[in-house]
C-alpha cells in the first residue's frame, strides 16, 4: 500500500486539488492545503528530504518580488475608473449612430466598442458591465431578439481577455516565462480574428434572422452627415491616445507593462475629469475593486507555488510531461487534448486558477514537443475565454445577470451564450490549423549555417580564413610571450 502511494502521490495530489476545487472551497486555500498536506506525507514516507519544504521562503518571495504583477492592480484600478468614466457612453452613442442604418447595427456597434474597451480597460468586469448598462436597454428598446442582445454583450466583454493589455495575457506570460510584449503581439492576430467572427455572425444572422436585429428606425438616427462622424471622432480620439499610451509604448519598447499601466491609470484619471466624472466615491471604488483582486491573485499565485513546489519533488513534472508527450498524435494530439481539457475545467475554475495550476503543469511538455510557447499562451487565453461564456457558471453571465431588468430570463441569458461559445472554439480551432495567426508578427530567431561561414583575409582573393593564417598588418606572425 506504502509503495502504491508512493508511486501514484503525483495524480493522488492532482485529484485531490480538483476534488477541493469542485466542492468549492477557495482556490488559493486549497492549494496551500493540499500542497502542505502530500509535502508532510512525502517527507514521511522519504519521498523528499525535510530540507525541500525550505525553498519553499523563496518561492514565495518570488512571487511577491515580481515586478511583472504589479501591472495587475494599474490594469485593474484603471478598468474600473474607465468603467465609470463615460467614455463608453460616447462611444456606444456614435457608433450606434454610424451602423444603426443597417441590420444589426448595434450588434456592430457593441462588439467594436467591446473591443476598444477591451484594449484599454483589460477587465472583463468593466466591460462587460458598461456594455450593459449601456447598450442592452436600448436594443431591447428597438426589438433586438433578447437571447441575441445579452449574448453578444457577453461576449464583447469577453474580448476583452484576448485583447490586449489583458490581465490574462500579463500572467499567461509570467507562468510561461515569455516577454508581456511578445505575447501581446501574438494575440494581436487571433484578437482581430474573434472580432470578424463575431461581426460575422452577426451579419449573418442579419441575412437568416433579419427580424432577430432590425436596423434603427430614421427617427433615432438624429446623427447625419459631419456631426455624426465628429460624434465619432469624439469618441475615439480619446480612447485611440490611451490605447497608444497603454499598447503603442511597450510594442515599441519604450515602456514595461508595469509602466504602461501606471500611465494609463493617470490617462483614465484625466478622461474621468474631462467628462466631470471624476469624484472621491470613484476613486474609492477603483482602490476598493483594486484591492480586492489584487490580493485574490497574490493569494491564488502564492498557494500555487507552495503546490507546484511539493507536486515537483513527488515527481509530479515528469509524470505530467511523460503523460502528455506520449498521446498519440504528436503536437496536435497534444494541443486537442489540452484545449479539451482546459474548456472542460473551465466549468469550475476561473482563468486566473487555469493560469496559476494548470499552464506551469503543461509548460514543460509543450518545450519538450518543440511548441512555440507564446503560440501555445495564446490558444489557451482564446480558450479561457469560454470560462466566462460557460452556462452556468460563466462570469460575463453573472456579471450581466446582475444588471440585467428583472424582465430578462437567467435562461435566456445563458441561451443566448451558446452561439458566442462556440465561435471561440472556433478561434481555437483556428488557432491550431494556422499557428501564423500568432507568430508571423513575433520577431523570429535568426538560425546561421555555420558551414556556410566564410571569413575572407585581407589581401587575398577568396581566402576563407581557415586556409590561411590571419597577417595581423605585420609583416610576420606576432610572438607570443616575448
Amino acid at each position: 500500500m506504502i509503495q502504491f502511494i508512493i508511486h501514484y502521490m503525483a495524480p493522488m495530489m492532482f485529484v485531490g486539488l480538483i476534488f477541493f476545487m469542485v466542492i468549492g472551497y477557495p482556490a488559493a486555500f486549497s492549494l496551500a492545503a493540499v500542497g502542505l498536506f502530500f509535502g508532510f506525507v512525502a517527507i514521511e514516507l522519504g519521498v523528499i528530504a525535510p530540507d525541500f519544504l525550505g525553498n519553499l521562503t523563496y518561492q514565495l518571495f518570488s512571487v511577491l518580488s515580481n515586478d511583472l504583477l504589479l501591472a495587475i492592480p494599474f490594469f485593474t484600478f484603471m478598468g474600473v475608473i474607465l468603467e465609470r468614466c463615460g467614455l463608453a457612453e460616447d462611444l456606444l452613442d456614435g457608433f450606434g449612430q454610424l451602423f444603426g442604418g443597417v441590420r444589426g447595427g448595434l450588434s456592430y456597434a457593441v462588439i467594436l466598442v467591446g473591443a476598444v474597451l477591451g484594449a484599454i480597460t483589460g477587465t472583463v468586469a468593466a466591460s462587460v458591465i458598461a456594455m450593459g448598462l449601456i447598450s442592452l436597454p436600448v436594443m431591447t428598446r428597438y426589438g433586438y431578439n433578447i437571447r441575441h442582445a445579452t449574448g453578444v454583450i457577453a461576449a464583447s466583454g469577453t474580448i476583452t481577455q484576448l485583447i490586449p493589455p489583458s490581465l490574462v495575457l500579463i500572467v499567461l506570460a509570467d507562468q510561461l516565462q515569455k516577454s508581456p510584449g511578445d505575447m501581446y503581439i501574438g494575440a494581436t492576430g487571433a484578437s482581430i480574428v474573434q472580432v470578424l467572427l463575431f461581426m460575422g455572425w452577426v451579419f449573418i444572422l442579419s441575412i437568416f434572422r433579419p427580424h432577430y436585429v432590425p436596423a434603427l428606425p430614421p427617427e433615432a438616427r438624429t446623427l447625419r452627415g459631419w456631426p455624426l462622424y465628429w460624434k465619432c471622432i469624439r469618441g475615439m480620439v480619446p480612447s485611440l491616445a490611451l490605447i497608444f499610451i497603454v499598447l503603442g509604448t511597450i510594442f515599441m519598447g519604450l515602456a514595461t507593462p508595469t509602466e504602461a499601466g501606471a500611465m494609463g491609470v493617470v490617462g483614465a484619471i484625466l478622461l474621468a475629469w474631462m467628462n466631470g466624472r471624476l469624484t472621491w466615491k470613484l476613486i474609492y471604488q477603483g482602490m476598493d475593486m483594486t484591492m480586492r483582486l489584487t490580493a485574490m491573485v497574490v493569494f491564488i499565485l502564492l498557494g500555487a507555488r507552495v503546490f507546484s513546489l511539493v507536486f515537483q519533488g513527488v515527481g509530479g513534472s515528469h509524470w505530467i510531461e511523460e503523460m502528455l508527450t506520449s498521446l498519440p498524435g504528436g503536437v496536435v494530439g497534444f494541443l486537442i487534448f489540452v484545449n479539451i481539457f482546459i474548456f472542460i475545467i473551465a466549468f469550475f475554475l476561473d482563468f486566473f486558477e487555469i493560469a496559476f495550476i494548470i499552464v506551469p503543469l503543461i509548460a514543460p511538455a509543450a518545450q519538450a514537443l518543440g511548441i512555440d510557447l507564446i503560440w501555445l499562451g495564446v490558444m489557451i487565453c482564446a480558450n479561457m475565454q469560454t470560462s466566462f461564456m460557460h452556462p452556468p457558471f460563466g462570469f460575463a453571465l453573472f456579471y450581466l445577470r446582475g444588471i440585467a431588468p428583472k424582465t430578462v430570463k437567467t435562461r435566456d441569458i445563458y441561451m443566448g451564450a451558446i452561439p458566442w461559445l462556440i465561435l471561440q472554439l472556433i478561434l481555437v480551432g483556428l488557432l491550431i490549423a494556422f499557428p501564423e495567426m500568432v507568430t508571423y508578427f513575433l520577431d523570429k530567431d535568426v538560425v546561421q549555417d555555420l558551414d556556410s561561414i566564410q571569413i575572407l583575409v585581407p589581401g587575398t582573393e577568396g581566402g576563407s580564413g581557415l586556409d590561411s593564417a590571419p597577417s595581423f598588418g605585420l609583416d610576420s606572425p606576432p610572438q607570443f610571450g616575448q
